[in-house]
């Protein structure tokens, strides 16, 4: 890819250690307005690289490349639901999730789905609210002994045929 595009390809087994490291510094760096410094790193502190990586692995999984630089990522479910979608903070309002939601999107609605979800961050619930996703129920979910607030959301899509592979 060109040197300031933004291009999105498959994830790779090489990229468990990169979207790693890029998860948790955009925890800690863009959720840090939103959550404590404890919530913060019992969301995105001491990780299992070999769980990360079999997480990302037996998903639909997507990263944005800008220019050679990893600058998010996204992965989604067999039932549509968004699991995790993180941008580097160096990307961030560059219109690297909106790119990655919409690859998403096509996606689930290949596979003849007319619903997505996701389990949005407080950081993350205005982005979903204005690409119309509806939050369902506010949730606090315990974590390494720290309770995180999110929301699952969801969004209905117009239903298509099917086509091409899964992924």
């Amino acid at each position: 890819m060109p040197g300031n595009a933004l291009g999105i390809r498959d994830y790779r087994p090489r990229d468990a250690d990169s979207t790693l490291a890029l998860f948790q510094r955009a925890v800690r760096e863009v959720a840090a307005r939103d959550y404590t410094p404890a919530q913060l790193e019992a969301w995105a502190g001491d990780m299992d690289q070999r769980v990360w990586a079999h997480s990302l692995e037996r998903q639909c999984t997507w990263v944005a490349m800008w220019g050679s630089t990893l600058a998010g990522f996204a992965s989604l479910n067999d039932h549509g639901h968004i699991d995790m979608m993180f941008v580097s903070p160096e990307h961030q309002r560059r219109g690297v999730a909106s790119t990655l939601l919409m690859t998403a999107e096509q996606a689930v609605r290949q596979r003849g789905m007319n619903r997505m979800t996701t389990e949005a961050s407080l950081t993350a619930l205005p982005f979903f609210k204005a690409r119309g996703f509806e939050v369902v129920k506010a949730q606090e979910i315990e974590r390494r002994g720290q309770v995180l607030r999110n929301f699952r959301m969801q969004k209905c899509l117009k239903k298509i045929k099917p086509v091409g592979k899964r992924c």
